[in-house]
């Protein structure tokens, strides 16, 4: 036999010892979930619900000078808010009682001070009015609201509704 051939046959026999070799049952390993366990203990985070309002009003806006926030209530419910709210400084308070809201104008241009005041529900004399402004700057006595906010107090208020400032 040549040397080639004596290495085949080698070759031949170790595969087919291999193959015809008694089998072992082990089980091939499966993968299972892998659980994490910590020592720490479980928290939770606990939300703190918004401010209610303090106010009185069933139907109508409900602001607060001190928390600097207001929200629109509708059959006792608060449907927008609290939301945040700018006010006059102190020698043009934002006035505190309660009102009702007088009319409304969405593009209205104040005719004393020449700005804009866009989305109006107007409410106390003097035109103090809920409208778009800058929370950051103070108005002239009325309650400042984000361009959105301003939005929906528009939408939300009808001609009648109380309005109480705290």
């Amino acid at each position: 036999m040549h040397r080639t051939g004596a290495l085949a046959l080698l070759g031949l026999s170790l595969v087919t010892a291999a193959c015809s070799a008694p089998r072992t049952t082990t089980a091939a390993p499966v993968a299972e979930p892998v659980r994490v366990t910590t020592s720490a203990p479980a928290t939770t985070t606990a939300t703190t619900p918004p401010p209610a309002p303090p106010c009185a009003v069933a139907t109508g806006a409900c602001v607060s000078l001190a928390q600097r926030l207001a929200w629109l209530v509708r059959d006792g419910r608060v449907v927008h808010g609290p939301v945040p709210a700018g006010f006059g400084p102190p020698d043009q308070a934002t006035p505190a009682g309660s009102f009702h809201v007088v009319w409304k104008d969405r593009e209205h241009r104040s005719s004393v001070y020449g700005t804009d005041m866009p989305n109006s529900v107007f409410f106390a004399a003097g035109g103090i009015a809920f409208h778009a402004g800058p929370l950051d700057a103070p108005s002239h006595g009325c309650v400042h609201l984000t361009d959105a906010d301003s939005a929906a107090f528009f939408d939300g208020l009808k001609v009648g509704d109380a309005v109480q400032v705290l």
